[in-house]
């Protein structure tokens, strides 16, 4: 890559040159302003000016920093993935260590609830995902999965993940009536007799199980098919 030419990852580029006076900022602490504008605000909130305007600092000054908001994604995400508490290694329980990578990831979604949206449309990998990625593939180091299966399985354990919590999230935003009006729904569309296998289904469920039930259930069965496979 020239001098000239741009990259595309933040972390190609040095933090700094090591020349010169000491910088302001540090890559975290924008990362930090840009996650608690994000925490309040929401994603869409996010922006240059404002992160400038949480440190203090002039606009112009972060791009010495961050030379593009993608790249400012790029670190937001990183620092989230900083939220992981793993042990030094695997337990050696392939099962245990997943379902604890999926909990973990599920409670920083919960802190972050804009988060989704940046995984599943730029994800991306800073030295905390890198950490969190390795535990992963060192979880299932003995499996009989081979180097892209276990890579392809962390892309499907991250988003079973976040499409559970967008779900969860989406329907409490909804609320009691959005529910309400997708069972009366159901029931008329049934009644008609034109989807005899949804209305067995239906007539064999009992009420909702809680969200985490739901949740456990559904990554124990993504676990097993992801081994197996």
């Amino acid at each position: 890559m020239s001098s000239g030419e741009e990259s595309e990852l933040i972390w190609l580029r040095p933090e700094h040159s090591g020349r010169g006076p000491r910088p302001a900022h540090t890559r975290a602490s924008i990362a930090r302003a840009a996650v608690d504008i994000a925490d309040r605000e929401g994603l869409d909130a996010v922006s240059m000016r404002k992160v400038a305007a949480e440190l203090g600092a002039g606009t112009m000054s972060l791009y010495n920093y961050v030379p593009k908001k993608e790249h400012l994604f790029d670190l937001m995400l990183d620092l989230l993935a900083g939220e992981y508490d793993l042990p030094e290694q695997p337990s050696g329980d392939w099962r245990a260590d997943l379902t604890l990578l999926a909990h973990q990831l599920r409670a920083v979604l919960a802190r972050h609830t804009w988060a989704t949206t940046l995984i599943t449309h730029r994800p991306g990998l800073g030295p905390n995902g890198l950490r969190v990625t390795e535990y992963h593939l060192a979880a299932l180091a003995e499996t009989p999965l081979d180097g892209p299966a276990k890579m392809e399985a962390f892309s499907q354990l991250t988003g079973y993940v976040c499409q559970f919590t967008d779900w969860q999230q989406r329907s409490a935003a909804a609320g009691h009536r959005w529910l309400t009006d997708l069972v009366r729904y159901l029931q008329t569309a049934t009644a008609t007799g034109q989807y005899p296998h949804l209305a067995a289904a239906l007539t064999q469920s009992a009420a909702p199980p809680a969200p985490d039930t739901t949740f456990e259930r559904g990554l124990q069965r993504l676990l097993t098919a992801l081994v197996a496979a």
